[in-house]
C-alpha cells in the first residue's frame, strides 16, 4: 500500500511538473530529472529496481514504437545523409572522445567500462527536443533530421554498448566479432522487422475491438524487442523497422475510433515511462552518494561534469562543420544553413535512452556506481542547461518554417473535397445531399482562389455547426441536471456530441 501511494504521488507531481513546462516552452524531461534529483534526498523513499533486460524492454520498446510509427519512411530517405552523419558518425565519435577523459580521469576504470560509459550518453533523445520543437517554428528539414536521428542513433549506440559490456565481462574485446554482429544486427533487422510488420497488418484486419487493439500493438512491440534480442538482431531496427511498415498497413483497416483512442492512450504510456525512468534512476542517486564517500564523491562530481562538456562539445564540434559539406548540411542551400547547424548542435539532450541503459548495467559492473552517477548527471545538464535555452536560443535564430507539410495538407485537402463531391454524383437529390454539395464546393471555391490550391483547414458551415453543437450539449446538461433524462442517457448523447464537435473542429483549435 505504501509503494501505491508513493507512485501515485510520483505522477500527480509529475503531471503538474509537465503542465509547468508546456507553460514555459520547456521540456517537460527536464523537470522530471529535476524532480529525480529531489527523489534521491527524501527520507523514506522505497527502493526499487529492476532486471538489467527488463529495463531496456520496458522503457524502449514502446517509445520506439511510438517514434517508429510517427516517422516519415519519405523523410528518411530525402534526409538520410545528415541523419546517418548524426546517427552514427557523431555517436562514435562522442563515445571515443567520453572513454578517452573516464579513461584519464579515472585512471582504475576498465576501458570496455570506459567505452560502455560513452555509449551510454552518446545517443541524443528526441522526445526532450521535440518538446520544445512543438512550441516553435523549425524548419521542417531540421525537424526531420531530429527526429530520424533519435531513431538510429540507438542502434548505432546499444551495438557498442553491447559489445562493450560483454568484453568487460570476459576481460577481452574480440574485434573479429564485430562484423558479424553488425552484419546480424542490422541487416536481419531490416529484414525481419517489416516481414512482422506485413504479418501484423493481416492478422489485425480480423480484429476490430478498440481495446483488443491497442493491447495487442503493445504485445507486438514488446514481443518484437524479446524475439529480436534473443536473436540476436538488433532490437532498435527490427522494432523501428516493423513500426514504419505497420504505419504504413493499418490506416485502411484501423477504424477512426480506435486510432483516436490508440492515439491517447500511446501518448500516456510514453509520458508514464518517462517519468517510471527518471524516477528511478533519481531514487539511485541516493545510495550511490552514500556509497562513493568523501574524495569519491569530489572524483563522481568531476566526472559527471566532464562527460556532459564532452558531449556538448563534441556534437558541436561534429555538426557545425559539416554543415558546410553539401550532403551533410542540415538546410537547403541558402536557407540559413549554419544557423541550422546551430540549432541542431544545441538540440542534443540525452533522456529515456540513456537512463535505461544505465539502469541496465549489471550490479557487479566494474564501476557501476560511477557510470551511473556520470550518465544521471549528463542527462540532468544536458536537460537544464540546453534544454530550458533552446528555446530562447532558436527565438533568437530566427529560423522559420516554410511550411512544406502545410502546403501538401492544403492541396491534399483540396483533392479529397473534389473526390468527395465527386462522388456525390447519381446521390438521390433531396435538400441534405445537396446542402453537403454547395458545402464542398465552397472549399474547393476557396481552393480554387489560393495561390497554392490549398483548400482551407474547415469547411464553410463548421463555425455554425460547433455553435449548434454548443446549445445542444447545454440542453442536455441541463435536462440531466433536472432529472430529465438519467446518466446513461447522458453519456451516450455526450459521445455523439464529441465526435461531432471533433470532426467540425480544426486540428489548430483542438
Amino acid at each position: 500500500m505504501i509503494i501505491f501511494d508513493w507512485v501515485v504521488g510520483v505522477l500527480f507531481g509529475a503531471v503538474l511538473l509537465a503542465a509547468f513546462a508546456r507553460r514555459i516552452g520547456a521540456p517537460y524531461p527536464a523537470f522530471l530529472a529535476l524532480g529525480g534529483v529531489g527523489l534521491a534526498f527524501v527520507p523514506g523513499v522505497p527502493n526499487l529496481e529492476l532486471d538489467p533486460e527488463l529495463a531496456l524492454a520496458l522503457f524502449l520498446a514502446p517509445v520506439l514504437m511510438d517514434a517508429g510509427y510517427a516517422t516519415s519512411l519519405r523523410d528518411l530517405r530525402v534526409n538520410w545523409r545528415p541523419i546517418a552523419g548524426l546517427a552514427f558518425g557523431a555517436v562514435a565519435v562522442t563515445t571515443i572522445a567520453v572513454a578517452v577523459v573516464a579513461k584519464l580521469l579515472v585512471p582504475g576504470m576498465p576501458l570496455a567500462a570506459c567505452i560502455v560509459l560513452g555509449a551510454i550518453v552518446a545517443p541524443p533523445d528526441a522526445v526532450a527536443a521535440l518538446s520544445v520543437l512543438r512550441h516553435v517554428s523549425l524548419p521542417h528539414r531540421l525537424t526531420t533530421i531530429l527526429r530520424g536521428e533519435s531513431l538510429l542513433n540507438d542502434a548505432g549506440s546499444l551495438l557498442i554498448y553491447r559489445l562493450g559490456v560483454a568484453a568487460a565481462a570476459s576481460g577481452a574485446f574480440h574485434a573479429s566479432e564485430v562484423g558479424p554482429t553488425f552484419l546480424v544486427g542490422v541487416v536481419a533487422s531490416l529484414v525481419v522487422g517489416p516481414l512482422a510488420g506485413f504479418a501484423f497488418v493481416a492478422g489485425m484486419r480480423r480484429v476490430q475491438d478498440a481495446a483488443s487493439t491497442i493491447v495487442l500493438q503493445f504485445v507486438a512491440a514488446f514481443g518484437i524487442w524479446i524475439a529480436a534480442e534473443r536473436l540476436e538482431m538488433s532490437g532498435v531496427l527490427t522494432l523501428v523497422a516493423f513500426a514504419i511498415t505497420v504505419a504504413r498497413g493499418t490506416p485502411g483497416i484501423t477504424a477512426p475510433r480506435t486510432r483516436i483512442i490508440s492515439y491517447a492512450v500511446w501518448n500516456t504510456a510514453v509520458f508514464v515511462l518517462n517519468v517510471l525512468a527518471f524516477v528511478l534512476i533519481g531514487i539511485q542517486i541516493g545510495p550511490i552518494l552514500q556509497r562513493l564517500a568523501g574524495a569519491d564523491q569530489l572524483g563522481a562530481l568531476a566526472l559527471a561534469g566532464a562527460v556532459f562538456a564532452t558531449v556538448v562539445l563534441v556534437r558541436i564540434a561534429w555538426v557545425l562543420p559539416a554543415s558546410a559539406l553539401p550532403g551533410l548540411a542540415f538546410a537547403e542551400p541558402g536557407r540559413h544553413a549554419f544557423r541550422g547547424a546551430i540549432a541542431v548542435s544545441w538540440a542534443g539532450m540525452r533522456g529515456i535512452l540513456t537512463i535505461a541503459t544505465a539502469l541496465a548495467l549489471p550490479q557487479g559492473f566494474p564501476q557501476r556506481d560511477l557510470i551511473v552517477f556520470a550518465a544521471f548527471g549528463t542527462v540532468l545538464g544536458t536537460l537544464v542547461v540546453q534544454g530550458l535555452t533552446l528555446n530562447p536560443l532558436l527565438a533568437r535564430l530566427g529560423l522559420e518554417d516554410d511550411d512544406p507539410v502545410g502546403r501538401e495538407v492544403g492541396r491534399a485537402r483540396a483533392e479529397a473535397y473534389r473526390a468527395a463531391l465527386d462522388s456525390l454524383e447519381g446521390a438521390e437529390d433531396d435538400a441534405g445531399t445537396e446542402a453537403l454539395r454547395e458545402e464542398l464546393r465552397g472549399a474547393l471555391a476557396a481552393a480554387e482562389d489560393h495561390d497554392e490550391g490549398r483548400a482551407p483547414e474547415s469547411l464553410p458551415t463548421d463555425s455554425l455547426r460547433r455553435r449548434a453543437i454548443g446549445a445542444a450539449r447545454d440542453t442536455v446538461m441541463r435536462l440531466r441536471r433536472e432529472g430529465a433524462i438519467g446518466d446513461d442517457a447522458y453519456y451516450v448523447l455526450e459521445e455523439e456530441f464529441d465526435w461531432a464537435e471533433l470532426n467540425a473542429t480544426p486540428k489548430s483549435e483542438t
